[in-house]
């Protein structure tokens, strides 16, 4: 769990409620894991305010998140049994179905990609089309993470080959800085605050953008769900309560999010998260606002969407007998809107 819990008084006047509100017995809390890929990225900022301004504890859970470099290992250790859901990316639900794996996503954090390439202004200075990038070191969240597939899939909407790239796992948050900074990649495509922190600085120059709806649709053609909480059909089988509970608070941050001032939400994310600049956090959180998730349901054509853009990287997966509707519920969002009249 996040050691950068707001004091009582913070927690109290952000979240609008008097001082006879009182949090639930963390004694009698329920425990629940939660794996995520880069918790401070701006992609998680629902997981976050949930956590930080006691949504969670609310619904009388303890919430343990546990932060991975990225998405694919995030997805591992809840496959593994090392965490009871996983925040991330709801196309891994659909690759882990291909292997026979039956997760579900049941709240959606975001409906767009939330996703910038940008490349080196030391080591490409002279860069001009995505061509140029061929035979060079981009790094992405982890291999396999929605970063990795959206590079490939910049690639192809250029008509360039999917693998013309070096694609290298650079994790999150400083690591990834350091690794565009030492030479170790020569372009990032990654999400914010972390690309919005390099533009600012001059050290990267942003070339494809798809943290906004409408870049978003251009690219996949359609509604593309980013971050979720997905879990194993068996755990939401066995746990329905569980779940109730994670979707409640979700959708109450999703809910709190859509009306909160910036200086509000600065006030409540942990200070590591936003990478030494309030200004490039401010300015990016600005610039995606509009791409989180304003009531926690999946998008009508999201599970479509999605599909289309994993069969464009393997066409095998046409063929896989993949069904959307085992892949996402809106069940339990839809009782946490009835509750906070979302």
């Amino acid at each position: 769990m996040s050691s950068h819990v707001l004091d009582r008084r913070t927690l109290l006047s952000l979240m609008g409620l008097g001082s006879l509100w009182s949090l639930p017995s963390l004694g009698s809390a329920e425990l629940v894991t939660i794996s995520v890929g880069g918790q401070g990225l701006l992609y998680y900022l629902p997981l976050v305010i949930a956590q930080q301004l006691g949504y969670f504890e609310a619904e009388g859970l303890t919430v343990r998140i546990d932060d991975y470099p990225g998405g694919s290992q995030s997805l591992q250790a809840l496959e593994s049994g090392a965490a009871d859901v996983c925040a991330g990316a709801y196309e891994h639900t659909l690759v882990a179905q291909q292997r026979g794996s039956v997760l579900r996503a049941f709240v959606v954090q975001g409906r767009a990609p939330q996703i910038a390439l940008g490349v080196s202004s030391r080591w490409m200075p002279r860069y001009q089309t995505l061509a140029d990038l061929r035979g060079r070191r981009v790094g992405v969240s982890s291999l396999g993470a929605s970063t990795a597939r959206a590079v490939q899939l910049m690639l192809l909407g250029d008509g360039l080959e999917a693998d013309l790239v070096q694609l290298v796992g650079v994790g999150s948050g400083p690591d990834a800085m350091e690794a565009l900074r030492t030479g170790r990649v020569h372009a990032l495509c990654h999400a914010d605050p972390l690309m919005s922190v390099l533009e600012d600085k001059g050290a990267v120059r942003i070339v494809r953008d798809l943290r906004d709806l409408r870049s978003s649709a251009q690219l996949y053609g359609g509604s593309m769900p980013s971050g979720t909480l997905y879990a194993t059909q068996a755990f939401l089988r066995k746990n329905p309560a569980k779940a109730q509970a994670l979707s409640n608070a979700m959708v109450r941050s999703l809910k709190w999010l859509q009306t909160a001032a910036p200086m509000d939400v600065l006030r409540a994310v942990p200070a590591p998260y936003l990478l030494g600049s309030r200004r490039a956090y401010l300015s990016a959180f600005e610039h995606m606002r509009t791409t989180i998730s304003p009531d926690g349901l999946m998008p009508d054509d999201g599970p479509a969407t999605a599909l289309r853009a994993l069969v464009r990287l393997n066409p095998a997966l046409a063929r896989s007998g993949i069904d959307l509707e085992r892949s996402f519920t809106n069940e339990f969002v839809r009782q946490s809107r009835q509750r906070f009249h979302t």
